[in-house]
């Protein structure tokens, strides 16, 4: 028998993203966002308001890097999620995190996460059912370790995610099966 409990911000644990821009001074930002999945192939959708420092800089300089977060960056991570970059104009200095600056985008590439999808800026939907910030990935990138036979191992990333119901956060990891494959033994 289910139990009705109270209703959260999200349907399941959520993944861990983090989304990093250049400030006005040159400086970087990066926020810790949850709400954030893939529209298409190559788009990628942000639900974050206008309110963020992110958004503003995304809006400003037209481009962004998504990070996946991984367990060796969780502290790091949960620090970009608390503090605004309204308020903490350093708050990437203060990380101990370092970057480059992307060769397709105005934004920077956090060198310690395993996996950045450089994205162009196309649009922002606003109002109460718009998603935000809409992007083009134009540069998937991943750390070679963190590659088998040429595909991203989930295992080895160590990617977290958000869970909602707790305030946790948890590992992904442990395959449990084989997608478009496994629902055939119904068929």
């Amino acid at each position: 028998m289910k139990k009705q409990i109270k209703t959260t911000e999200a349907i399941f644990p959520m993944p861990v993203l983090l989304i990093s821009t250049f400030n006005d001074d040159g400086s970087v930002n990066v926020m810790n966002a949850a709400w954030g999945t893939m529209l298409d192939r190559d788009m990628v959708a942000l639900n974050l308001t206008e309110t963020h420092k992110t958004v503003q800089n995304i809006k400003n300089r037209k481009g962004f890097v998504v990070h996946i977060a991984d367990s060796a960056h969780v502290v790091q991570a949960d620090y970009f999620g608390i503090v605004s970059g309204n308020r903490e104009p350093d708050k990437f200095a203060k990380s101990g995190l370092t970057f480059v600056k992307s060769d397709v985008v105005d934004a920077p590439v956090i060198n310690e996460l395993p996996v950045a999808l450089e994205c162009e800026f196309v649009e922002y939907l606003g109002g109460n059912t718009g998603i935000g910030v809409i992007g083009k990935v134009l540069k998937t990138s991943v750390e070679e370790s963190k590659l088998k036979d040429g595909k991203v191992d989930v295992d080895s990333l160590e990617a977290i995610a958000f869970d909602p119901y707790t305030n946790g956060y948890y590992k992904v990891a442990g395959r449990v099966g084989d997608a478009f494959k496994d629902g055939l033994k119904i068929k």
